[in-house]
């Protein structure tokens, strides 16, 4: 329709009786006839046709007469008001004509038609329709959806929440409880945390309800209840945990792996079923980690085991004897020796088919390893001015930090040098690099946490009263430990924000070695360090006793390991 015509027609339809163009089958029909009454006088205008005047007057005997008020607003469209007087019939048989015409046209005609009836209406009469559409508008698509076999799309969306939200979901009505129970909706919601978040699935694992998780609908899974009070118990082991963490209660477990020779032991790494380590009497020890007894002792070197590195295949060592073995991890049996560096090789790490190792004669050697037999030499980097006593690496930056004071970070892929960071005061020992952030300790007693990409010092954390020699770091708390014997827990999150005050940042100390701390590892339920003092301790935040020990310290459990 012409914008003219248009605004002509409403006009003359909101002021002609109604029984004039109800008659009109059709919007193009309409507009004819209403073209048509353009030129028919006004009834209230004198007209010579008496047969004209009788229809009109016997129209508006059936409808009642409208008197229409145009007003133009400033700036904006004409609007047309009217006032009705009292209905003086039974508009019944016209209603239904006319939606019995408004049925007969198309979809965009009606809502051509029904846009400009509302620009015609004032605003309390646009809030009747508001009121009136609202509801049917909205949709329950969870209740929908079921009812026409679509079950599976309703619990794909709900799947999506989170246990609060689950829980208020359960409590809309009887469908949406129904689709839930019968969605396994809680099931699949610890499957998710388990699948996304560590301690979640080490809870799992310790716990033994993993065996319940991961398995389609069959006679051996619980119903969805069990899933739903499972939840909250989840959720309150994970608050205690956390409690034990910030107070220090934990329960101590200690072996004492000192032979006639042995006066430390270096480095360490654990999983859920072994310890192993390495000593400064030149041997590899595997304990179990349950019983805490000797498995295995493997031999070979001959200088002090310094660092090591196993999976699930090889066991790799670093020793002051220069040299750089392989061992099968099941058998013990040697596999390799790699004679490259001059003096002691300090630390390494292999991931991927690649190995770098550093050593005291101020190198990095960059290895590739085909197999734990076919390991070459790939480069050498040389930029450091003292000995290299840590590196870390990923796919796009091996780091290392050394006794000249500076962290250099090189590029994996073309083993190019990249930056310099530079900022501690002394020697560095130790540092863990992961994502953008670097971690690092110094024998100036500080920690100091870096942005690889842009080089800057994020903090630095103080407390230590020695050197610190070993430090970890995970998505919530940097552990390390140093020299003076002491073991300090830090809030990663609270380190990396700069309001928060130096005051609140360390959230624990432990002490419980008598010597220095060589190495630790940790995760979401234990410490396991490693010491000057022989020992071997596994600090458990998760199976904490209650027996009204004092906070920090709980009773130990010693194993002693004689060599023969």
């Amino acid at each position: 329709m012409e914008p003219e015509i248009e605004d002509k027609t409403l006009e003359l339809m909101c002021s002609v009786p109604r029984s004039l163009w109800l008659g009109c089958s059709s919007v193009a029909e309409s507009l004819c006839a209403l073209r048509c009454l353009q030129s028919i006088p006004s009834t209230r205008a004198h007209n010579q046709n008496t047969s004209v005047m009788e229809s009109q007057n016997h129209i508006d005997d059936l409808s009642p007469k409208k008197t229409t008020v145009l007003t133009k607003l400033s700036n904006g469209p004409v609007m047309t008001g009217s006032r009705k007087r009292p209905s003086e019939g039974n508009n019944d048989k016209e209603k239904e004509h006319c939606i019995a015409l408004f049925d007969q046209w198309s979809e965009t005609d009606q809502v051509e038609f029904v846009e400009h009836l509302i620009s015609r209406m004032c605003h309390y009469q646009h809030g009747h329709i508001n009121s009136y559409l609202k509801p049917m508008l909205q949709r329950d698509f969870i209740t929908a959806l079921p009812a026409q076999g679509l079950d599976h799309i309703a619990e794909n969306i709900l799947s999506f929440l989170d246990a609060q939200s689950l829980c208020s979901a359960e409590l809309v009505c009887k469908e949406w409880q129904r689709v839930i129970s019968e969605g396994m909706l809680w099931k699949k919601l610890i499957e998710r945390m388990v699948r996304t978040d560590p301690l979640w699935k080490g809870l799992s694992e310790r716990h033994q309800w993993e065996k319940y998780l991961f398995k389609n609908r069959t006679t051996e899974v619980p119903p969805n209840s069990y899933y739903h009070s499972l939840y909250p118990k989840i959720i309150q082991d994970i608050e205690t945990i956390e409690a034990n963490w910030r107070c220090g209660r934990h329960n101590l477990q200690r072996i004492q792996c000192r032979s006639e020779n042995s006066k430390g032991v270096y480095c360490l790494q654990y999983d859920d079923d072994k310890i192993i380590s390495g000593l400064r009497d030149n041997s590899i020890k595997i304990w179990d980690k349950q019983s805490l007894e000797c498995l295995k002792i493997l031999t070979g070197h001959t200088g002090s085991v310094l660092c090591l590195q196993y999976d699930e295949r090889v066991i790799v060592t670093g020793s002051s004897d220069s040299t750089v073995r392989v061992w099968d991890v099941t058998s013990g049996e040697v596999l390799n020796t790699l004679i490259h560096h001059n003096e002691a090789v300090l630390h390494l790490r292999f991931c991927n088919g690649l190995m770098v190792t550093c050593s005291k004669d101020r190198s990095i050697a960059v290895w590739d390893m085909a197999s734990p037999t076919d390991i070459s030499l790939r480069r050498v980097l040389v930029g450091h001015r003292a000995a290299v006593n840590v590196v870390d690496f990923d796919d796009k930056y091996i780091v290392s930090a050394s006794g000249d004071r500076t962290i250099k970070v090189w590029s994996t892929s073309t083993c190019e040098f990249v930056r310099t960071l530079n900022g501690h005061k002394r020697g560095i020992a130790c540092l863990q690099y992961r994502d953008r952030l670097v971690v690092s300790g110094s024998s100036d007693n500080t920690i100091r946490l870096w942005d690889i990409e842009c080089g800057a010092c994020l903090r630095v954390l103080e407390g230590h009263e020695e050197l610190v020699r070993c430090i970890r770091f995970d998505n919530k708390r940097i552990v390390s430990g140093a020299y003076d014997g002491k073991i300090k827990v830090w809030d990663l999150q609270a380190a990396l924000d700069p309001r928060a005050p130096a005051s609140t940042l360390c959230l624990r100390t432990l002490v419980e070695h008598s010597g220095r701390v060589f190495r630790l590892q940790f995760d979401e339920f234990q410490i396991i360090s490693s010491s000057h003092d022989d020992t071997i301790l596994i600090w458990d935040f998760l199976n904490v006793s209650t027996n009204g020990q004092s906070e920090g310290r709980s009773p130990s459990r010693t194993y002693t390991y004689i060599s023969r």
